[in-house]
This record gives C-alpha cells, sequence and structure tokens, in this order.
C-alpha cells in the first residue's frame, strides 16, 4: 500500500503513527522519491504546501477539510523539535 492509500485509512491516533512510521521508512528505503530530504527541505515544503492546499483538494475534486485542528497539528510539530 502506497503512503497516499494510507493517508486514506487514518482515523485515530494509532493510524496517525502508524502513518509516519510509513513515512520514515519509505524515507530510509526510498531517498531518491523524495525531493525534499532534509528538514530544511522538507518544513519549507510543508509551509508551501499549506499554503496551496485548497488548490490540492479542487484539483482532487475533493471538499477541503474546514475541522483541521491547526493547534495540535503545531504542538506535534513544536514538541518534535526537541522530543527524544
Amino acid at each position: 500500500m502506497n503512503l497516499e492509500e494510507l493517508v486514506e485509512l487514518i482515523d485515530t491516533k494509532e493510524d496517525f503513527i502508524s502513518f509516519v512510521a510509513a513515512l520514515i521508512n519509505d524515507l530510509k528505503n526510498n531517498p531518491d522519491t523524495w525531493g525534499n530530504r532534509t528538514l530544511f527541505n522538507y518544513l519549507e515544503a510543508l509551509q508551501s504546501w499549506t499554503e496551496d492546499m485548497d488548490g490540492y483538494y479542487y484539483n482532487k475534486n475533493i471538499s477541503v477539510p474546514k475541522d483541521v485542528n491547526w493547534r495540535v497539528f503545531a504542538n506535534i510539530l513544536i514538541a518534535a523539535k526537541v522530543y527524544e
């Protein structure tokens, strides 16, 4: 199952944790498929994609999510800065 298919299966915290593990595994095993291999580039792409995300959903003919908890997502990102 590819990463895009796994996204569709995320409903719980555990599903999200499994997805992140799959993402790490994909980077480890398929680094050549990643356009943003450094943390700096990945975070820049994350920012840019988030700014343009409505277009992604529009092009896929999917409703733009309205119930995203951005604060939780930000907490995850900032905590990972120092968490071991």
